[in-house]
């Protein structure tokens, strides 16, 4: 058919992926650091719980984990902004993405004042059921219902951040969530010790450092959209605009899937730190100092996924398959290598590692065993979260929730479960259960992908044949 060597795939490959790495890295250099500072935000919160002693270190594990998992439902259902705006701007269409914008903030905050009914009305029951040690149970429904305040505006922020991430516009949301770091140590010093006259609130002033931490980020990111020139095609705040059912229900259509896919992951560890609150008061601090650690390194790899999931939507609305079938293989493999030099630093400085964290002995001899378990599941992680981040690109979202459902809630947590509870198993034993889960996510992931993208260069392909 008079195809050139720029069609020839293996062609394609070898001159270009030093175009794609630096426009991927580009792309997720100023989303690796939002992470990170979400990740110092959540490590000054274990550090400075840490020093009140191991019950508000407990409560902040336990009750962090209660939270995320209302946070990570309403993360992934506004996460379908992101390859929707990606898509719309590769095809030229900024109108439609302020539309989306703006039924997404609707969205968010509708989620937002729902999770707050549910947590004033049933954390505390919850919690007493699942038999959180007595010990910091407390102090762990303080934390929960002073963070919760904060989730509408949280919500607002995210479907904020999934636009300008769709459109490749990714600094802002970097100098936002460093703003947000820096505002979140200051109150947690202010809140939990009690300083500049406020009350030393411990765990719970955490939880309120934090909820207003979440309004000061949105109203960041909102000034700066709002007066920027770079939005302005979009429209997002020209109007006040009704809500749409069909916009919502394409969000939440795609979105769902989505919120059901990184639930099941993230829910899988935050259900394993409750477990661990069953264990006493060392057991659950001790995980929470090697899951802050694990979680901290993962920032990268997801931020990285959040950059293919955009690549590969540019490519795909340009037209340009081939182009985003390459994307995302190759950030899949960057996610991969990365985790892998991050196991590598664990098995090498895990001493070092604990020690940031506490000086409580018992502590410390448990969270070394659990990073040596880190450090296995670490590479696995990395691929499945790549996978995922590509495989949202193409909008494919059902079938990796079905993945991710199968991997972690019909293997691993059950393996998790019969460790923790019904044979009370060392922690170490525990932490198997998410070796094999996210050993078995990478691999289905990673299949499903090549499949779908091999299927989308041949749809593409076959108008140029016929």
């Amino acid at each position: 058919c008079g195809a050139g060597k720029e069609n020839d795939p293996m062609m394609w490959r070898s001159s270009n992926w030093r175009q794609e790495l630096p426009a991927l890295l580009r792309l997720a250099g100023p989303l690796i650091v939002n992470n990170l500072a979400i990740a110092g935000m959540q490590f000054a919160d274990a550090v400075m719980a840490g020093r009140l002693g191991a019950e508000s270190l407990a409560a902040v594990a336990v009750g962090g984990s209660v939270w995320f998992l209302g946070f990570t439902i309403a993360l992934g259902t506004l996460m379908a902004i992101s390859p929707i705006a990606a898509r719309h701007y590769g095809a030229g269409n900024p109108e439609l993405i302020g539309r989306y914008t703006r039924q997404g903030m609707y969205l968010g905050i509708g989620i937002g004042m729902a999770l707050i009914l549910l947590a004033y009305s049933y954390v505390a029951p919850m919690l007493t059921a699942i038999g959180i040690d007595p010990g910091f149970r407390d102090l762990t429904i303080g934390y929960v219902l002073a963070i919760m305040p904060g989730a509408p505006a949280i919500f607002v922020f995210l479907a904020l951040r999934f636009t300008t991430e769709g459109i490749g516009l990714t600094r802002p949301i970097m100098y936002a969530s460093i703003f947000s770091l820096v505002c979140n140590v200051f109150l947690n010093y202010v809140f939990m010790f009690g300083h500049f006259g406020a009350p030393a609130l411990g765990a719970i002033g955490c939880g309120l450092a934090s909820a207003i931490t979440m309004w000061l980020l949105m109203f960041s990111l909102v000034f700066y959209m709002g007066f920027s020139r770079r939005y302005k095609p979009l429209k997002i705040f020209s109007r006040v605009a009704p809500v749409r059912p069909e916009v919502l229900r394409e969000i939440v259509v795609l979105g769902v899937p989505i919120a059901v896919t990184i639930t099941a992951e993230a829910g899988l560890f935050n259900a394993v730190s409750i477990l661990m609150g069953t264990r006493g008061a060392d057991i659950a601090a001790a995980h929470q100092v090697a899951i802050n650690f694990a979680a901290t390194m993962f920032l990268v790899p997801l931020a990285l996924s959040s950059a293919i999931t955009v690549r590969v939507g540019h490519a795909l609305g340009s037209g340009n398959a081939q182009a985003a079938r390459y994307g995302g293989a190759l950030g899949i493999l960057v996610c991969g290598l990365f985790m892998a030099c991050s196991a590598a630093f664990l098995l090498v400085f895990r001493d070092v590692v604990v020690g940031v964290y506490t000086n409580d002995a018992s502590v410390t001899s448990i969270a070394i065993s659990l990073l040596l378990m880190a450090a296995i599941f670490q590479v696995t992680d990395g691929v499945q979260i790549g996978a995922a981040g590509a495989l949202r690109g193409y909008k494919d979202t059902r079938v990796p929730m079905v993945i991710n459902i199968f991997a972690y809630w019909v293997l691993a947590f059950p393996l998790a479960y019969i460790a923790a509870v019904t044979h009370e198993w060392p922690p170490s034993y525990v932490w198997g259960g998410f070796v094999i889960g996210l050993s078995v996510a990478a691999i289905l992931l990673s299949w499903r992908y090549v499949l779908v993208s091999r299927n989308a260069v041949f749809e593409d392909q076959a108008p140029a044949a016929t």
